[in-house]
């Protein structure tokens, strides 16, 4: 009887585990769609292009609504499923991974934002420079973040989580140019350039996050999720 019992429920579980396997390619696709913007961003900096800023805005449109999107998927799952163990484990971490990806993907508009002033803030030297390689070393670490998502990586996962604070040499020079800045503009430039390196740093402070919360996920130890405070 309980094997007779027990028959009826694996087709439920097997098309359960399939949705879950769904649900972690739409947050894969959502880091992509993150990462493309923030693709965007980098050409901003460097270029101050404007039609490229358009499109950013318009993609993180797109963002916000898949975030609602897998939001509610999850809330349904929870609530239709009552999920245990790795299941849950996955179903909260997804929920907690795409509030990660859509800060990462407003941050990335933070610095969209100063295209119209490129020009003026491209003009401060060495700040912007510092300001350009901390760009690169955000975007680098969100692609490790979307890399171990994809497959899984505990070592990505752990690395990030762990490792990542190399970036604040970056800033913490980036913070000493801009208080060196001189000239009509200094004033202009200074807050230009610090809102859009703290952004950049908050980006791979999320991206550090994502790197825990998977570290978590896939080993099941509580005491991974102390990382996540950043």
């Amino acid at each position: 009887m309980g094997w007779a019992a027990m028959e009826p429920m694996e087709p439920m579980r097997h098309s359960f585990h399939e949705e879950l396997d769904q649900l972690r390619l739409q947050v894969e696709l959502m880091g992509v769609r993150v990462d493309e913007n923030l693709e965007r961003t980098r050409i901003v900096l460097r270029t101050g292009d404007l039609a490229t800023a358009g499109v950013a805005y318009l993609c993180d449109d797109e963002i916000d609504a898949m975030n609602v999107s897998l939001t509610e998927r999850c809330y349904l799952l929870l609530g239709r499923e009552s999920p245990v163990a790795s299941d849950l484990r996955f179903v909260v971490s997804v929920l907690r991974i795409i509030a990660e990806l859509e800060r990462v993907g407003d941050l990335a508009l933070r610095v969209v934002k100063l295209a119209p002033d490129q020009p003026v803030l491209a003009s401060s030297g060495t700040a912007w420079d510092v300001l350009l390689t901390v760009g690169d070393e955000a975007i680098e670490l969100y692609r490790t973040a979307l890399r171990a998502w994809s497959a899984q990586d505990l070592r990505l996962a752990t690395e990030l989580a762990t490792e990542s604070r190399h970036l604040d040499v970056y800033y913490d020079r980036l913070v000493s140019e801009i208080q060196q800045l001189e000239g009509p503009d200094a004033v202009r430039i200074a807050m230009g350039i610090f809102v859009a390196g703290r952004a950049l740093e908050r980006i791979a402070d999320h991206s550090a996050i994502i790197g825990a919360r998977l570290r978590y996920l896939i080993t099941g130890e509580p005491a991974h999720l102390a990382a996540e405070v950043r």
